[in-house]
């Protein structure tokens, strides 16, 4: 319980305290281009988009933000976010490890530690190879630039490098540039694109072998390292199938290629489609091409990476802990199928353990499908779709399973910056991260008090290739059963049309 509440506390203040800068955003100090303060509904998004690690913009960051907003108030919150997520991984990781516990650590103590021995070593070395790639690092407002035709160009630049470092690394994904990694300044080469990518994996995936280490034996991290990297596979190899073949209904008319439409022409198709499989599975949101511009089941993979809660990888923290909680539930009909009590990691898992996962669980489809319903009743909601069809709709649905998920990237269609989206993405953002973390906290506390029992004969092994396809499996069929009939009036609809020869 005192771990829960230091966390919402630091969260809490931390909210309110980016909300004020950015409200007073005019009459603070490093704001050389002289923005206005940001409006009341555009503050309350973004204060609760950088707090709850989301990083969805309905913004344009360099017409925006001003130097001091950018630094003080959403660099500092990526770092924050980032770190609590990593906090409340070891804790429900401690709550498996303890033998007999009665609390699961200092917040504070955590939070310190990881801030300052994980995140900002890496992020200084990380910002300092892309200001080295060209990325910049100033407090000058602008330079100005003459096109080869002659005219005058005004760049907008600002302290790009320390952001981009923490944004990748945290997995935030809030870009200086409203258009993100796609931006020449914010990633200016094929090397800057690739470090990038691996910062976002880097410390999700290194904490399942944490968890290993944590409860005393590697294999278990391996096992989930293993059912986050089936996955992953899986969508590379789906969005990237998909982007290379093209659109079917140009096959027709005799045109042969990949689709280009919305890619990042520097790095070409395979490398615009892996970026997009893993910022989604990472709970990153950085993007280097338009997902609203992948063909429809492209489209979908992203989509889905979120509505499983992002726990292909995830999030820092969060992805560890939101796959444990899929474990645990993969063990709960694995003993029932053998009609014995489950156990994982030598705990038992019992009804409050089961009943608290699966409150966790069912916290993204009610936002997802609740909202996404929502916006389908109110004409003003709608006006703020782009296309018509299943591709609107998807646009929509994309739009609240990135908020809920705490991604933040979108499909460009999409108007987010209108008073009402601004207040329920907020309040999507808010549901998907707090309302998720209480339950995964209560099953750690609950964990914790538990002592282990000795492995037997009937014990189900967890560390193990039928483990991993199992948990695969509970994946899959929760998501499916939970997904499958918005997804069917989205993209999948979509594909069907677009193969018959409508386009949206």
């Amino acid at each position: 319980m005192a771990y829960t509440a230091s966390m919402l506390v630091l969260n809490g203040a931390g909210a309110l305290l980016l909300y004020g800068i950015l409200r007073l955003q005019d009459g603070l100090p490093l704001n050389p281009q002289g923005f206005a303060a940001v409006g009341p509904d555009l503050a309350f998004n973004t204060a609760l988009s950088f707090v709850t690690n989301t990083n969805w913009q309905s913004y344009g960051g360099e017409t925006t933000m001003s130097h001091f907003s950018q630094m003080a108030g959403l660099t500092v919150q990526n770092f924050l976010s980032a770190a609590t997520g990593i906090c409340l991984a070891i804790a429900l990781v401690r709550g498996f490890a303890s033998k007999s516990a009665r609390d699961l650590g200092n917040f504070w103590v955590d939070l310190t530690r990881v801030t300052l021995y994980v995140l900002l070593p890496i992020s200084i070395i990380a910002a300092l190879f892309f200001v080295w790639q060209g990325v910049p690092q100033t407090f000058a407002a602008s330079a100005e630039a003459v096109t080869l035709e002659g005219a005058k160009q005004t760049l907008s630049l600002g302290p790009v490098a320390s952001q981009l470092a923490i944004k990748m690394l945290g997995t935030n994904g809030g870009g200086f540039y409203n258009v993100n990694s796609a931006h020449p300044f914010e990633n200016p080469t094929a090397l800057s694109n690739f470090i990038q990518m691996l910062l976002i994996f880097l410390l999700g995936a290194g904490l399942t072998n944490t968890f290993g280490r944590m409860v005393g034996n590697e294999k278990q991290g391996w096992a989930i390292l293993g059912a986050m990297g089936v996955l992953f596979i899986a969508g590379v190899a789906v969005v990237y199938g998909v982007e290379a073949s093209g659109n079917p209904f140009f096959h027709q008319l005799g045109l042969i290629g990949g689709n280009m439409e919305g890619k990042e022409v520097r790095f070409g198709i395979a490398a615009s489609s892996l970026f997009a499989v893993i910022t989604t599975a990472a709970s990153c949101g950085a993007v280097i091409a338009m997902h609203d511009s992948f063909l429809p089941l492209a489209g979908m993979i992203p989509m889905i990476n979120m509505q499983l809660g992002e726990i292909i990888v995830g999030g820092v923290g969060a992805g560890l802990y939101g796959m444990l909680v899929f474990a645990l539930l993969t063990v709960f009909i694995a003993g029932l199928m053998v009609g014995r009590t489950p156990e994982y990691l030598g705990k038992k898992i019992e009804a409050p353990e089961v009943t608290m996962a699966m409150l966790s669980l069912l916290v993204l489809p009610l936002a997802i499908l609740g909202f996404t319903a929502l916006v389908g009743f109110i004409p003003s909601a709608l006006a703020s779709l782009q296309d018509a069809g299943p591709h609107g709709f998807s646009e929509a649905l994309y739009a609240y399973t990135s908020a809920t998920a705490n991604n933040g990237s979108a499909f460009g269609g999409f108007n987010a910056n209108t008073q009402f989206h601004n207040v329920m993405l907020g309040i999507a953002m808010l549901l998907g991260r707090f309302a998720m973390i209480v339950p995964v906290m209560a099953i750690a506390g609950s964990l914790a008090r538990k002592s282990p029992q000795p492995a037997s004969s009937g014990s189900f092994p967890t560390d193990t290739a039928l483990f991993v396809s199992l948990l695969v499996g509970v994946i899959l069929i929760v998501g499916g059963l939970t997904y499958f009939p918005s997804l069917a009036l989205g993209p999948i609809a979509e594909h069907l049309a677009m193969t018959a020869g409508t386009l949206f």
